[in-house]
C-alpha cells in the first residue's frame, strides 16, 4: 500500500487492514471523512472503517449521524478512527452497545473506538514485537487442558496494549506469542487479555 500524501487517518485505516486481515470491499469520500467497508477473513462480516479527518472531537451528533449510515448501509460493526478525542458521551454510549450486543451472544464488539495511539507503521516490523495469534476457541481450550489452567491463571496482557489492539483480540482471548530465540529457535508462550 503506496502511503504517500495519505493521512494519519487513513495510513492507520490501511495498517488496521492489513494487520488483521480484512479484505477492503469498498472505499468512500466523505466531506469531513474517509470509510473503507471490509470484511473479516473468518465470518465474512462486514465492518465500517471510518476515518474523521482532521483530528475533530467526534461527539455523539457524529456518531448518531455514522449509526445512521451503518443501519442504512446494513452494516452492524464499526470502527472509528480519528486522531482527535471522543466525548465522554460517545465513550458511554459505545460500552452501552458493546455490553447490549454481548448479553445478546454476539462474539463481535459492534463500535471499535480506536485510540489516537493506534500505530500509522505495521507494529511486527519492529525487530522488538514478536508475532501476536488469537487463539481460536479449540486451541484455547486444547492449552488450558494441557497444561491444566483455566484462563485467569495465565499471564495477563492489557486490552489496551497496541499489540491487542492492533490484531483486534479483546478481554477473554488468549494470544500465542512466538518470539525468536537464539537457543531454542522460537520461544512460544501465552497471555490472556484482560480490561
Amino acid at each position: 500500500m503506496n502511503n504517500e500524501g495519505l493521512t494519519i487517518e487513513e495510513r492507520k485505516a490501511q495498517v488496521l487492514i492489513k494487520l488483521r486481515k480484512y479484505k477492503l470491499i469498498k472505499r468512500e469520500d466523505n466531506q469531513e471523512a474517509i470509510s473503507y467497508i471490509v470484511k473479516t477473513p473468518k465470518d465474512k462480516q462486514k465492518i465500517l472503517i471510518w476515518c474523521f479527518l482532521g483530528g475533530v472531537t467526534v461527539g455523539i451528533v457524529l456518531m448518531n449521524a455514522l449509526y445512521k449510515t451503518m443501519k442504512k448501509k446494513g452494516i452492524e460493526r464499526v470502527i472509528t478512527i480519528t486522531e482527535g478525542r471522543y466525548t465522554h458521551a460517545v465513550k458511554k454510549g459505545a460500552k452501552e452497545r458493546n455490553e447490549e450486543a454481548e448479553k445478546k451472544g454476539a462474539k463481535f464488539r459492534p463500535v471499535e473506538l480506536l485510540p489516537t495511539t493506534f500505530p500509522v507503521f505495521e507494529i511486527f516490523n519492529h525487530i522488538l514485537v514478536p508475532r501476536h495469534e488469537i487463539l481460536t476457541e479449540q486451541e484455547k481450550n486444547q492449552i488450558l487442558a494441557e497444561y491444566k489452567l483455566q484462563p485467569y491463571q495465565m499471564p495477563h496482557i492489557k486490552a489496551i496494549d497496541p499489540v491487542v489492539k492492533a490484531i483486534g483480540a479483546l478481554p477473554g482471548d488468549v494470544l500465542r506469542i512466538i518470539r525468536k530465540s537464539q537457543t531454542a529457535g522460537e520461544h512460544i508462550s501465552y497471555r490472556y487479555v484482560v480490561e
